[in-house]
Parts: structure tokens; C-alpha cells; sequence
């Protein structure tokens, strides 16, 4: 029997296919959602890994035998599949493994209107009976099967988006996409279309092998091309997606990578214009900017812990406008609360073309502190760590602490936090100061705690 505790995560499953999960188990997956969820129907949609649409086949037939009538769209991005359960009304059900290597694959599932699944919001209860049915036997066939039936939303998910954003009055830009064959390759020139856009396409074929380059953006090395590609050209701003294309990552025109904050901060002040005075959540790793700049604009910001299912809890307790993280997810109440990379390009894209500066001009009111990135040390005793460094700070002058998700020590000038990993042994350190000599000591000091 499979040992899901190994595949089935926080917030989705993901593991290596056959070797930890296949169809079959899919099978049971399928029929488990049908049975937590209690819907007569649901919508599936699957990215472009070659193992993908056979999973997401045998997750149908699942659900159907349970009697849940099953709306298959094919191939989409993750956030084209929250569309179709936002518009449809729907439960969801994702298969991707985002930016994780070709032999991965996984599912994101979602309630009706894009509600998240996660550890504590019937994921628990899936994996349960899914290991129930491993051991005993797949669950007696309901008496009247549900329907397996296509539906192709792409244009309405398009139209959905370009509804949220109004390009009509901005100057042309030329922008490079770097999709990494992933499936921004297959939504960008849809949602781009008859936009004041000129786009440089850069591995838009669909290949869940991955040839050019793996498909998470956020890892230096995988936007080099698109940096590239920006200054080779003179394009105005340059776009890199995931695999499965719900995150977006930016950079500037000349090449240089945009802070994730300072997208939060930019998205942020444009939806508080249409929203005077609304709530606008961030993690607890985005930049002071984020808060800063929701502030001065009179809106109500919200730290929470990182992680999309708290992200959108937190919107929907808050009812709040928007919400960032610094992995590059962005949620927005439009969206029934879900993140969506590509609605976050299109408000980068209006707010650029809507006036005559540059992109880096533009965001330099947004990017104010000084920053290590994520810095993942690996570690044999988590806890045994993370209390040296409260050892190490608790009760000096002019230091807060505070555990909302890890550890975050907070002076006047400086803050960082270190936070364990849910799925890895290792320990994310983020700093921010208000330079960059105060960061790298700040880092240093910090780093020879943790590495010990």
C-alpha cells in the first residue's frame, strides 16, 4: 500500500508517478472528493505532464461511480480551473505539480467557488478514506452513475479577467512571456488577445518534460533567458509563469527582477483605488513596503502566516480586496478569493502603459528595504534550532518577537524570520533592513545560529 502520508501535503497531493501514486489511486481520490465534498457535480482540469491527463481520467471515473456528474476542461492553468469552479459553482479538482520536476504530478483541490481543501479543510478526511478503500476494497458503485462530460472555458476565463482590468487606454508595450512550457503557454494568447500588447513568446510549447529550463521563475537561474530576452529586444517588462501558471514573476526593463512585495504593493494601491478604505492581506514575509503603502493609502493591512489555504481563509474572514505573498501568489476578491498570476499581469501591465515612465521608475515607490530572499539551511533538529535563536534574542532592548509562523524578530531597523519547513527538514531564513550592510549581518548572524 502506498504511505500517503508521503504524497498527500498541507494543501494538496503531489508525488512521483507510478513510483508513489498512479491511476488507480487516483481512482480512489476521485471517489473520496465526491464522498468529502457531497456534490452531484464537479469540474476537473489538468496541466500539460504527460501523466496528467490519465490521472485526471481515472479521478472522473471515480467521482462518477460515487453518482457526481464530472465537467472535464482539459487542459488549463491551475487558476483557469478556480475559474470554472467560481463561475460553474463548482468543486475542483487540479492535476499539476506546478514547478516540481516532469515525473511529479499532483492535485490541487477546491469546494465550490474556489473554497481551498487543505490539511484542515477535508484533505485529512480524503486521505482517510483513501486509505481506508486501499486496504478494504473500492466503495460500492452508487446505483446510478454520474455523467463524464467536456466543456472548454478558456475564452470565458479570459473574458473574465480582461473584464477586471481595463487595458483599453494604455500606451503599447512590448512585453517577453517566458511560459517555460508550462501552461501559460496555452492561456497567454488568449488573454492577451487584442490587448495594446506586443508579445515576444518564449517556450510557449506545452512539454511536461520541461526542455529549456524547470518552470519556477522564483529560482534565479530559471529567468535568465527571459532577462535576457528582455534587453536583447527593448521590451518595456518581461513575465515569467510557472508550470501550472498561477504565479506570476516580473522583471523590469532592464532585466532585473522585481520584488514580489513590491508587486503586492503596486496590485494593492490599484485595487484600493477602486476599494477606498478596503483590507488587504499579506504573509508575514512580504516587505514592510506592503503595509507601508496600504497604510498611506487609508486601506487596513492584514499579516498571516504564509501559505495559500490561511491566505484565502484570511480574505474571506476580512473580506478583503486583495492579498499577496512574496512566493508570488496574489489573491483577489474578484477572483472568488483565489490567486491568479495572470490577473496580477494584467494590473502590472495597465498600471505601466497607463502612464509614460518605466516599469523600474514605476515600482521604485513600491521597493523600499533591503533584502536577503528566502535562504533554506538544512537541519537535523528544527525546533532545537529555532530555540537558540529566541534564546538569542529574547529580552534584548528594542527586539519583539513573534510566532505567528516560525519565529519573526523584529527591531526598528531590521526583521527577520525563520520558519520550518512542512514537507522538507530545512529552515527558511528571510531578512529585510533598511540597507543592505545591515542585511547581510543581520543574515550572517542569524545563519550561524541555524547551521550551528
Amino acid at each position: 500500500m502506498t504511505d500517503l502520508s508521503q504524497i498527500v501535503k498541507a494543501y494538496d497531493v503531489r508525488g512521483v508517478v507510478p513510483d508513489q501514486w498512479d491511476e488507480a489511486l487516483a481512482g480512489l481520490f476521485g471517489a473520496a472528493f465526491a464522498e468529502v465534498t457531497g456534490a452531484d457535480a464537479i469540474v476537473i482540469g489538468h496541466d500539460m505532464r504527460p501523466s496528467s491527463p490519465g490521472l485526471a481520467g481515472a479521478f472522473a471515473r471515480g467521482a462518477a461511480a460515487r453518482g457526481v456528474d464530472v465537467t472535464e476542461i482539459g487542459l488549463c492553468s491551475t487558476d483557469e480551473l478556480y475559474y470554472a469552479s467560481g463561475a460553474l459553482g463548482l468543486p475542483g479538482a487540479m492535476f499539476t505539480a506546478s514547478h516540481n520536476p516532469a515525473r511529479y504530478n499532483g492535485i490541487k483541490m477546491c469546494r465550490a467557488g474556489a473554497a481551498p481543501v487543505g490539511q484542515d479543510t477535508g484533505l485529512a478526511d480524503i486521505r482517510a478514506l483513501v486509505e481506508r478503500w486501499s486496504e478494504e476494497g473500492a466503495p460500492e458503485p452508487a446505483a446510478t452513475p454520474g455523467t463524464i462530460g467536456r466543456r472548454d472555458v478558456l475564452a470565458d476565463y479570459a473574458a473574465h479577467l480582461r473584464s477586471l482590468v481595463d487595458l483599453s487606454g494604455s500606451r503599447p508595450l512590448k512585453v517577453v512571456v517566458d511560459a517555460g512550457n508550462g501552461m501559460g503557454g496555452h492561456t497567454v494568447p488568449t488573454v492577451f488577445a487584442g490587448l495594446p500588447l506586443e508579445l515576444d513568446a518564449l517556450y510557449f510549447e506545452l512539454d511536461g518534460s520541461f526542455p529549456n529550463h524547470e518552470a519556477n521563475p522564483l529560482d534565479p537561474k530559471n529567468i535568465v533567458d527571459l532577462q535576457a530576452r528582455v534587453r536583447e529586444v527593448g521590451a518595456d517588462l518581461g513575465l515569467a509563469f510557472d508550470g501550472d501558471a498561477d504565479r506570476c514573476f516580473v522583471v523590469d526593463e532592464k532585466g532585473d527582477p522585481v520584488s514580489p512585495s513590491a508587486i503586492t504593493a503596486l496590485v494593492a494601491a490599484r485595487e484600493l483605488a477602486k476599494h477606498p478604505g478596503g483590507t488587504v492581506i499579506h504573509n508575514l514575509i512580504t516587505s514592510w513596503s506592503v503595509p507601508e503603502v496600504v497604510a498611506e493609502l487609508g486601506g487596513e493591512a492584514v499579516r498571516t502566516r504564509v501559505g495559500h489555504s490561511f491566505i484565502k481563509e484570511e480574505m474571506a474572514q476580512a473580506g478583503a480586496i486583495f492579498g499577496g505573498e512574496h512566493s508570488a501568489h496574489y489573491y483577489f476578491r474578484d477572483f472568488w478569493n483565489a490567486d491568479t498570476g495572470m490577473l496580477a499581469a494584467l494590473h502590472v501591465l495597465a498600471a505601466l502603459g497607463g502612464q509614460q515612465g518605466t516599469l523600474s521608475e514605476l515600482v521604485a515607490q513600491y521597493d523600499r528595504y533591503a533584502s536577503s530572499g528566502e535562504i533554506n539551511s538544512t537541519v537535523d533538529d528544527q525546533a532545537g534550532r529555532l530555540a537558540a535563536i529566541r534564546a538569542a534574542h529574547a529580552g534584548r532592548p528594542g527586539v519583539t518577537l513573534d510566532e505567528l509562523d516560525g519565529l519573526t524578530v523584529t527591531t526598528a531597523d531590521w526583521w527577520f524570520n525563520v520558519r520550518a519547513s512542512n514537507t522538507e527538514p530545512l529552515l527558511r531564513l528571510n531578512v529585510e533592513a533598511r540597507d543592505a550592510a545591515t542585511v547581510e549581518r543581520v543574515r550572517d548572524e542569524a545563519l550561524a545560529i541555524i547551521r550551528g
